[in-house]
């Protein structure tokens, strides 16, 4: 006879197959953890793990060749300094800063504060700055603290950063997704879907924008139709989530002002981070949320009673590291990625010369249905194929061919860009660049 119990979820389980201990039924976790925008970037590791040799444009990681690991203690120092010769602190305040928890809110906000004003011409009330475990946190908290009931909904473009998308999914906020074009997101249709969503009896909260050189697309949103989103927010009232990782990464000349720059109505709710600029590894982000609650406080204030009960405060060795490298650089982090900044353009005239070499009109063997769009900065470069790219597709490209991308049907939470794929390419050389995109060609090739 068969013994049987209950698993959790109540489903019965046949004891003598079952592993020992307790076991859980998949369909009694939460949908988010077999959701295809958090499984993603666990698979694209994994494939990229067994294919070390391959050329991998998938990673969207920041340039590791500056790197040295010497410089973590000379911005330690530095920070170590600024909290006793400039704030004035005691050697047991200072020992304590380091080493105890720490203010919820963070305590680089000042200099965070500093860095925008210099260079966003941003001015921002320091106590509307919260310092978070990544921007990631940063999402999370924003879409934990909007999703009052069942009627929120939040607008995102398509495709969208498959980051935001898994953070949604965490805090059950339906997405609506928003056409977007070479020029960013599409205001009309935004507005369009609000009036949508508005007749079905949802409540609009938010849209989430990335202006400039958007991940995955690259596109960036002219000064007209940022204007034109702001007006739009304030109509329909609702906030502008911006999030603002890749500006400073463009070809050259004068940058577009951000959102939040042009925001006089604090529509606004901007997502910084120092992953791109700094390094990832010390995992600061922030959120500037200046928005005023009826009671007095700040969105910031409200944010970071939860963050007291999901991370309770962001590492305060992390932000001391942070800390030191704003100082050491003016709080200027532009200043202080210039060279990062030359390695991302010359890689992005790799990519697009290399592409036009190996399918464009002047290719000696020209493919039809291959082409790409011409980003003007930022790490990504979009490519549309003849063939089906999916996951398949890239296990077969690495394994065959030797080369990684990204499968765009990612960023469409599995709704399309199923032709189209993603190459990232900051942490390549021109070589590898080369190398990468003509085992692409092989690939093409092969597929057709």
């Amino acid at each position: 006879m068969t013994s049987t119990s209950e698993g959790l979820g109540g489903a019965p389980v046949d004891l003598a197959e079952a592993p020992p201990g307790l076991p859980l039924r998949a369909g009694a976790l939460h949908t988010s953890v077999s959701d295809p925008a958090l499984t993603s970037m666990t698979l694209l590791n994994e494939i990229a793990g067994r294919f070390p040799d391959a050329v991998s444009f998938s990673a969207g990681r920041p340039y590791e060749g500056f790197y040295d690991v010497a410089d973590l203690g000379r911005y330690l120092a530095a920070f170590e300094r600024h909290l006793r010769d400039d704030l004035g602190l005691s050697p047991e305040a200072v020992r304590r800063t380091f080493f105890q928890y720490g203010r919820t809110k963070g305590f680089i906000h000042q200099l965070i504060a500093r860095h925008l004003r210099i260079d966003e011409q941003l001015a921002v009330d320091p106590e509307s700055v919260l310092v978070t475990t990544g921007c990631q946190e940063a999402m999370v908290l924003v879409l934990r603290a909007l999703r009052s009931d069942a009627r929120d909904v939040i607008f995102a473009a398509h495709p969208a950063y498959v980051g935001f998308l898994g953070a949604t999914r965490l805090v059950d906020m339906p997405v609506r997704s928003v056409r977007e074009t070479q020029d960013g997101i599409d205001v009309a249709d935004l507005a369009e879907k609000i009036r949508r969503a508005r007749a079905e009896g949802l409540r609009p909260r938010a849209c989430y924008v990335v202006p400039d050189f958007a991940n995955p697309s690259g596109a960036t949103m002219p000064e007209t139709d940022r204007r034109l989103l702001l007006d739009l927010a304030e109509q329909e009232d609702i906030l502008l989530l911006e999030d603002n990782p890749y500006s400073m990464f463009h070809s050259g000349g004068e940058r577009l002002p951000t959102l939040k720059s042009l925001d006089t109505g604090r529509r606004v709710v901007y997502f910084g981070s120092f992953a791109k600029s700094a390094f990832a590894g010390a995992r600061v982000g922030y959120v500037v949320a200046d928005q005023p609650v009826v009671d007095g406080s700040l969105f910031a204030d409200e944010l970071a009673k939860l963050k007291s009960m999901l991370t309770l405060n962001t590492s305060t060795v992390a932000q001391a590291v942070i800390g030191g490298f704003l100082l050491e650089n003016g709080c200027s982090v532009e200043r202080a990625i210039t060279r990062e900044a030359q390695v991302y353009r010359r890689n992005l005239r790799a990519v697009l010369t290399a592409l036009e070499e190996r399918f464009g009109s002047g290719s000696p063997t020209p493919v039809p249905g291959v082409s790409w769009n011409t980003p003007k900065g930022g790490m990504f470069v979009v490519v549309t194929l003849p063939f089906r790219a999916d996951d398949a597709m890239l296990e077969h490209s690495a394994s065959r061919f030797g080369v990684l991308w990204t499968p765009m049907h990612h960023f469409y939470a599995g709704n399309g860009g199923f032709h189209q794929i993603r190459l990232s390419f900051s942490v390549l050389t021109p070589e590898q660049i080369r190398l990468g995109v003509d085992r692409l060609g092989a690939l093409v090739a092969d597929r057709t």
